[in-house]
């Protein structure tokens, strides 16, 4: 996507609980002929991080390795003021926007995630600096890390989000390891479907 500034406004309203699913561009088959959905497949609209992997594969549990990343946090429990905080941070250190958008999730369980923090990923540890990027922003060079991760397709809601929950948690449990923590990582405008837009919820490995 061409213009920072549509982007941001448009990955803004994908945060947002209750976004209307814009009409599919595909037109509906024959009557009484089974729907041919189109299998997942993440649909790039801004670059990721260098050494970022492509999100995926869909629909299950996954291992995945991260590498060290530079970001800007915020504290907040709402989408929209978290990402207006960030994009002016970014706007005014002329920081180019990435995918995804993170976000730090805190629950006991499935069915009680919330956001506590939210984070704009930098294109490289060599971009910008790290501290104090403005009022309630701070810059921080991120670890390496590994996680369970879970990609899907479709509304970023608390049922798609538990359902991603408690497969990673099983497969916590199998393996016996622990999570460090969770996040969940948003990959697309409305300018792509809502049937299309990619989600990923990770657990941290300790």
């Amino acid at each position: 996507m061409k213009n920072p500034l549509r982007l941001a406004s448009c990955l803004l309203a994908t945060l947002l609980p209750g976004m209307a699913e814009p009409a599919s561009k595909n037109p509906p088959g024959k009557p009484g002929e089974p729907s041919k959905a189109a299998p997942p497949a993440y649909k790039e609209e801004s670059p990721l991080p260098k050494g970022w992997p492509q999100p995926g594969p869909f629909n299950q549990v996954a291992r995945k390795s991260y590498p060290a990343y530079r970001a800007a946090f915020t504290p907040d429990s709402s989408p929209n003021r978290g990402f207006r905080r960030l994009f002016k941070h970014i706007s005014r250190n002329k920081i180019p926007m990435t995918a995804p958008v993170e976000m730090k999730l805190d629950g006991p369980g499935p069915e009680s995630m919330d956001m506590e923090e939210m984070a704009f990923l930098y294109q490289s540890p060599a971009v910008g600096t790290a501290g104090a990027g403005g009022e309630l922003v701070e810059v921080r060079d991120m670890p390496a890390v590994d996680a369970l991760s879970y990609a899907w397709q479709g509304g970023r809601d608390k049922t798609s989000t538990a359902r991603a929950r408690q497969a990673i948690d099983a497969e916590l449990a199998r393996l016996n390891l622990k999570a460090a923590g969770y996040r969940l990582l948003g990959y697309n405008s409305p300018f792509v479907p809502r049937s299309r837009q990619t989600h990923e919820l990770q657990a941290i490995l300790r």
